[in-house]
């Protein structure tokens, strides 16, 4: 692969273990200048066009157009175009019919010409894929609104589902927190049956094949007899609507208000995430919530929050913006401190020790400890402790980053952060799923049965326990452990979950992460410590499918097509160029197995060394995690300037001895 003319270059006389030291501290330099003068670290987190398209159609929905916002949105989506006319999930992925349906309609919203070379490719990319009748349900849901197909395209959401007792086969409280999050507003704007304002009144029915209100295949991809059943069930509770009684869908309404303002959490949105932000403030609209009503203000600004601006320059010509799933600031944060502390083995530097202080201080101040929170309905009585993805989000702490936070405080000698990682270890082992493996929100949610109801065939319904998130729980639960003996007996059955959980081919899935590299770095950095024999034959095959995987530039890549077939192990690892983050996943993973001496460690830290930039950094050109599989992904742009950084400050302990 050719590297950019900024890749550092060794000099004549350099040693590799004074240029591996250079690294290290062009690369933590580079880390401390992110670092907000609060303490935290923040970096921009990309998602695929349906995002920014969405943002264009919301401001249509609700007739609040800002042009220059728009001009530069939708500057954002045509640059993303693909040649055969689509637009993808992640960079260079396949075309997806769902996200170019809504890119297309945001850009003819946004005053594109249907004739136009590029709406042309677009909207033969959709016909050819069965047009946008075959979309999926978030899509179909918003044509409804505009108007474009008739409410029997789309499930049926009535917003009595609030009303259902916990014993009903479907509950709020038997989905994931996202799920309830995107819902409960959603059922009001569908009971309401609400039309988006559409101001220019632009129509796309040049991309159906059949007529909206003649087609009859909106279902068509409800395959299994459940899903027929249900589906059945559903169509017949849709012609039964009109006759539910005014008092029960009044009560209804006012108790779906109620659950959302509760949780509108002020400037970070509903959920924290961009899909409720936008339901709630589209339902805040369709109940009557004046535009100077400060909640809905306040839901307004929380979207806004969420763009990113990039000014015109040779490479966004005319400027471009688009809008950010969420913000994570705790998991940039969390992430940022591990490295960091693993550079401060080697040197203790007092510049970097004052920011991992008050980067920890940061984050005390952020626990979450007696808020309300959704988990409480499995366990009422656990003590709080968790910490959000987001700056606020206190109904959702999360799993994965308490486990990362928790772990980073107790690297630290001060007895507060040593009292709130305890207390934040007590919440995670309480927050264990009966299976022994970790949610990243709830507990025990694996009600799989819904997947099959015609509203999920996103198949992101859920939050099951997975080995990435279970694996950092193991970790910092045995860090505990001396002190807890408690705490094993949770690690032990954490480790259980986890042996079930390996691939055939050694490898775990990662959910969370860009996919199986970072599945398997999670499981083996995680249970280093736990007494595992490094020697067992489990580690070796993951060892071995690590090394079988390498490519020949001595770094690792991954794809997100991983994601599409997960029985085909062939696309497992694999991708046509390398990338700093999966080449530090695996590096990690492999000196956590005893493997820092290997050809393969070595092969991989040259590969980081060449392509350092001058910056210090790395640059990676591709998405690196999913929001849902199959569905939703991300590029989280701290990836490539965090983890090389620990994984080459690993190395240089490592081979000092210092680990």
């Amino acid at each position: 692969m050719t590297q950019p003319s900024t890749v550092t270059q060794k000099t004549p006389g350099e040693t590799f273990e004074s240029l591996l030291e250079q690294a290290v501290a062009k690369a933590r330099d580079a880390l401390l200048e992110h670092q907000h003068e609060d303490g935290y670290w923040l970096f921009e987190l990309e998602a695929d066009c349906t995002i920014p398209a969405e943002y264009i159609l919301m401001m249509h929905h609700m007739d609040e157009v800002d042009e220059i916002l728009q001009a530069k949105l939708a500057n954002y989506l045509r640059a993303r175009q693909q040649e055969d006319g689509s637009w993808s999930l992640y960079t260079i992925g396949h075309g997806d019919i769902s996200c170019s349906v809504k890119a297309y309609y945001a850009l003819k919203l946004a005053g594109d010409s249907p004739d136009a070379l590029h709406m042309r490719k677009a909207r033969e990319f959709i016909l050819n894929k069965g047009g946008a009748a075959k979309a999926n349900v978030f899509t179909r849901i918003m044509l409804a609104m505009f108007q474009q197909i008739p409410w029997r395209g789309v499930p049926f959401v009535p917003v009595e589902i609030m009303l259902l007792p916990n014993w009903f086969p479907f509950h709020l409280n038997k989905v994931s927190y996202w799920s309830r999050t995107v819902m409960v507003p959603l059922a009001i704007l569908c009971s309401l049956k609400v039309k988006a304002r559409n101001p220019k009144n632009i129509s796309v029915r040049e991309l159906f094949v059949t007529p909206p209100e003649q087609e009859t295949g909106y279902f068509s991809h409800v395959k299994t007899p459940l899903g027929k059943f249900v589906l059945f069930l559903e169509r017949i509770g849709m012609r039964l609507e009109p006759y539910i009684p005014f008092r029960i869908r009044q009560r209804a309404l006012e108790k779906a208000l109620h659950w959302f303002l509760e949780r509108l959490n002020g400037e970070d949105g509903l959920g924290g995430i961009f899909p409720a932000m936008v339901n709630a403030y589209e339902a805040m609209d369709a109940l009557g919530f004046p535009p100077e009503d400060p909640r809905r203000q306040i839901a307004k600004k929380a979207l806004q929050k969420l763009l990113v601006h990039r000014e015109d320059d040779s490479k966004h010509p005319g400027g471009e913006s688009y809008c950010q799933p969420c913000l994570s600031p705790i998991w940039d944060t969390g992430l940022s401190l591990l490295a960091l502390q693993e550079t401060q083995r080697a040197e203790d530097d007092p510049h970097t020790a004052r920011a991992i202080d008050q980067a920890l201080d940061w984050l005390v101040d952020k626990q979450l400890r007696d808020e309300p929170g959704d988990w409480q309905a499995r366990r009422p009585h656990l003590e709080g402790g968790g910490w959000a993805f987001q700056f606020d989000n206190a109904h959702y702490p999360d799993v994965d980053d308490t486990a990362v936070v928790a772990y980073v405080l107790l690297q630290s000698d001060r007895p507060e952060h040593r009292e709130a990682a305890y207390r934040a270890i007590r919440w995670i082992a309480g927050m264990q799923s009966k299976n022994g493996g970790y949610g990243a929100f709830d507990p025990d949610n694996m009600y799989y049965y819904l997947n099959h109801v015609p509203f999920a065939d996103h198949g992101a319904l859920l939050d099951p326990p997975e080995a990435d998130v279970s694996a950092r729980c193991a970790m910092v639960l045995n860090a505990a452990g001396e002190e807890v003996p408690y705490f094993r007996q949770v690690v032990q059955k954490c480790l259980d979950f986890l042996w079930k959980e390996q691939e055939q081919d050694g490898s775990w899935f990662g959910r969370w992460g860009t996919n199986y590299i970072y599945g398997t770095w999670s499981v083996l950095v995680g249970i280093e410590h736990c007494g595992i024999p490094q020697d067992d034959p489990r580690i070796r095959k993951a060892v071995a499918w690590l090394k079988s995987i390498q490519r020949e530039d001595g770094g690792w890549g991954e794809s997100n097509d991983s994601y599409e077939d997960r029985k085909d192990p062939a696309i497992r690892g694999r991708f046509h160029t390398s990338m700093a983050c999966h080449t530090a996943w695996a590096l990690l993973a492999l000196m956590a197995a005893g493997e820092t001496e290997s050809d393969a460690v070595r092969d991989g830290i040259d590969y980081l060394l060449r392509t350092q930039e001058n910056n210090g950094l790395w640059r990676d050109a591709y998405f690196n995690a999913p929001g849902f599989p199959r569905v939703f992904y991300l590029k989280y742009y701290g990836y490539d300037k965090f983890f090389p950084l620990w994984a080459l400050s690993r190395y240089h302990n490592q081979i000092a001895g210092r680990c």
